[in-house]
């Protein structure tokens, strides 16, 4: 690949498009990222507002640790530009996490976690990015397709969103779809004469509730972080993060449309039929201080692009056009990170050509962990639609045993967090010492239940 003008095209300024955008800036004269968003491009972080092209914003969003350590390479002083802004730092003994019904001990991971709203982090990785010599953004443009000539992507055809815009074609030697769960590449690629991917589909019908609380010193033993995870049959969960010294963001989550009333009234309903009281009594010991936000998650998605035997050079799939995750489980930063870093590794020879081939190989094995983890978890809902893997009834029993054991075994609480955060795989579990400790520890009396009946009013089904 010749280094004279070279250009790259990122299409999306999420948080994938950011990641993607500050890899190819090692390696490309130019990167331009498109984005359909009016962007506050010269906000801080402190400024950090939500915008329509992320319609979660509002709700909690988890970066996991093996995702902010990646982050922390990519942004050198990151993290002390979001402790600036007011994001909250605790090491994972100062995290509260209910894992089917049972409080997890935890040992220390031997690194802070650390606590903002998704707009402040946002904020602060696009600031870093668009400071990048040769990176630029187009906001306010929709993509309308892209140029392709005898096997190879050329470049994008877009339109401004202003009154009297003109069409305009953007010339690159590589186009990056980081459009989100909404991409177009599968419909571009069948008019392009090419096969789309096959795509898997999990259908968990996820709604949220979220606002934010008032934060006191008392509340979580100071901790904060406050997880209450769903667990068969109990179809809801709910976290607690610290987003400031006085703040917390709330957000209430049920599967299969079951969903919290957008009120004081209704978040307390919903949180007292959750598996464990923990975030009940929160709530009950505090105020709302923001408007309520609601929103729905129909179904996560896995586009197989790793699974074509053809494709156009010069453009890949990218983040949640690739895999859009439940977003319960806050993986998808944390895939978009590992994704840049595979991608840097990809484009370090200096060269394009079969790097669709090469990246989609390297992706697939950063995706599979996270997607049957998730997938796995979603599944044991008889309801939720999804193909089930032959052994899923014996992982489950396994796994119940896992967090029986970890309410009073430190080392097993913290490997099971350590899979999650996506620091070790789910083999981990299996290792002889974390077995042994499963198979012959004290599992905690398991206390779930379904929700009351009596909430039913202030819990709505959609």
């Amino acid at each position: 690949m010749s280094r004279e003008e070279s250009h790259a095209i990122v299409l999306g300024a999420s948080m994938g498009g950011l990641l993607a955008a500050r890899v190819l800036s090692d390696h490309f004269d130019r990167v331009t990222i498109v984005e359909r968003d009016a962007l506050p491009l010269d906000a801080s972080p402190t400024d950090a507002v939500h915008r329509k092209g992320v319609p979660q914003g509002r709700h909690a969003h988890g970066i996991l640790a093996s995702g902010r350590l990646t982050l922390e390479e990519m942004f050198p002083g990151l993290s002390a530009t979001l402790r600036a802004a007011g994001a909250q730092e605790a090491d994972l003994t100062g995290t509260r996490w209910i894992l089917g019904g049972h409080r997890q001990r935890l040992d220390d991971l031997g690194f802070p976690g650390l606590c903002c709203t998704r707009p402040t982090l946002e904020a602060a990785v696009r600031a870093r990015v668009l400071a990048l010599p040769g990176v630029s953004a187009r906001t306010e443009h929709d993509v309308l397709g892209l140029v392709h000539r005898r096997g190879r992507v050329e470049g994008v055809r877009v339109l401004g969103r202003r009154d009297g815009s003109a069409e305009e074609t953007l010339a690159g030697d590589l186009v990056v779809d980081a459009t989100g769960r909404g991409s177009k590449l599968p419909q571009w690629l069948e008019a392009m004469g090419y096969s789309p991917p096959a795509e898997e589909r999990v259908r968990v019908k996820i709604s949220y509730t979220t606002a934010l609380f008032r934060r006191e010193r008392r509340h979580v033993d100071g901790g904060i972080v406050l997880v209450v995870g769903a667990a068969p049959p109990n179809p809801r969960a709910g976290v607690a993060l610290a987003v400031g010294p006085d703040t917390w963001i709330v957000t209430l989550i049920g599967y299969l449309g079951d969903r919290a009333e957008p009120s004081h009234e209704g978040c307390l309903a919903f949180s007292r039929t959750l598996p464990a009281p923990d975030l009940h009594e929160l709530l009950a010991d505090s105020e709302p201080v923001s408007e309520f936000s609601t929103s729905t998650f129909s179904h996560s998605q896995r586009r197989r692009y790793d699974a074509l035997d053809e494709h156009p050079e010069g453009l890949i799939a990218f983040g949640d056009a690739m895999c859009s995750f439940n977003p319960i489980f806050g993986q998808g930063m944390t895939v978009a990170a590992h994704e840049a870093r595979a991608l840097g590794a990809c484009l370090a020879g200096g060269e394009t050509a079969g790097l669709w081939r090469r990246f989609y190989k390297s992706s697939r094995a950063i995706i599979d962990i996270p997607w049957s983890i998730a997938v796995g978890n979603d599944l044991r809902y008889p309801d939720v639609e999804g193909a089930r893997p032959a052994l899923g009834g014996l992982l489950d029993r396994y796994l119940d045993r896992v967090l029986a054991v970890g309410a009073s075994d430190a080392r097993v609480g913290t490997a099971f967090l350590r899979v999650t955060n996506l620091l070790d795989p789910p083999q981990a579990l299996m290792r002889p010492t974390t077995l042994a400790r499963v198979l012959l520890g004290t599992p905690a009396r398991s206390t779930l239940a379904s929700p009351a009946e009596g909430d039913a009013a202030l819990a709505t089904r959609g």
